[in-house]
């Protein structure tokens, strides 16, 4: 398969299939390192650097960085699927300098373990409030995730609003993706186009490394917490034959669909990102996290 297909398709369903993407650059890490190992702690002393802790009989890598302070909440950082929370260490160290941050590893994914056996949105979300629970305990919590990770977090807020206070999704997958995908690329479809729909229904049927069986479904409501959707400006979608530009056209329209989360939601467009925003416009995602958080502080 072309590499740029596989590229798109990586970013469709929210997994790395044959392709990578520039990553987090060297020069900005050498003075700190999120996957360094540490000690095992004893007791419930605040995590600072990487750990693995345990989590439904399941070994969860975490990492941690920055200052806890009372009464601000506690930024969790949630990977895309295909990744790991390694992708996320500059993002990570930037937002360190202000606010309390982790990041975790989901079952399947980067150094935690793999999953017991198929995960849907509620198994992934217990491993979710597992890790909070450690890392944040009553402190209010902002999830600020990608692609997947950003789809994972939109389907755990909902039920988590006692928690959860804040949201920033950066070209999540949308809530109805592989229904629109099927819609969009038909069965008669032919060559890079066919491999694409077959492949992506096939990871959101839970054919992916973290065996996450991910259907469609509305979107749950939030409350009134505060919510920044940022999607991509880039059109990279449309590198796919034929069906490129309606892939881009549905992929907008899920991104708008997440606004309905909350009564505070706020849609954005990083004019010069492809899907890693973070990575291609990091300080748009600074800037989104910090407002969220700083809102979230407020409540």
């Amino acid at each position: 398969m072309p590499r740029k297909h596989a590229f798109v398709m990586a970013a469709l369903c929210s997994t790395v299939i044959g392709a990578g993407v520039a990553g987090c650059g060297a020069d900005s890490l050498d003075d700190w390192d999120p996957l360094a190992p540490m000690t095992s702690a004893s007791g419930p002393a605040p995590i600072s650097g990487t750990q693995k802790i345990e989590v439904g009989g399941r070994s969860v890598n975490v990492s941690c960085s920055g200052d806890p302070a009372k009464g601000k909440p506690v930024v969790m950082l949630m990977h895309g699927g295909g990744d790991g929370l390694d992708k996320l260490a500059a993002l990570q160290k930037t937002l360190s300098e202000q606010h309390r941050v982790c990041s975790y590893d989901r079952l399947g994914a980067g150094a935690s373990a793999k999953p017991a056996g198929p995960q849907d949105f509620s198994s992934a979300g217990e491993v979710l409030t597992g890790v909070l629970d450690r890392v944040a305990g009553d402190s209010p919590v902002v999830l600020a995730g990608h692609s997947l990770g950003g789809l994972v977090a939109a389907r755990y807020a909902p039920g988590h609003q006692d928690r959860v206070k804040g949201l920033v999704l950066m070209d999540a997958t949308p809530p109805t993706m592989a229904g629109d995908i099927a819609r969009t690329i038909p069965k008669s479809a032919t060559g890079p186009a066919a491999e694409v729909r077959a492949q992506n229904l096939a990871v959101f049927e839970g054919q992916n490394p973290e065996q996450l069986v991910m259907p469609d479904g509305k979107v749950g409501s939030a409350g009134d917490i505060p919510v920044e959707v940022i999607q991509h400006g880039k059109p990279y979608l449309a590198a796919i034959p034929t069906y490129g530009k309606r892939l881009e056209q549905v992929w907008a329209a899920g991104q708008r669909k997440w606004l309905a989360l909350s009564s505070a939601s706020k849609l954005t467009t990083a004019g010069n990102s492809g899907h890693y925003i973070y990575v291609d416009q990091p300080e748009i995602a600074v800037q989104a996290i910090s407002r969220v958080a700083a809102q979230a502080a407020g409540q």
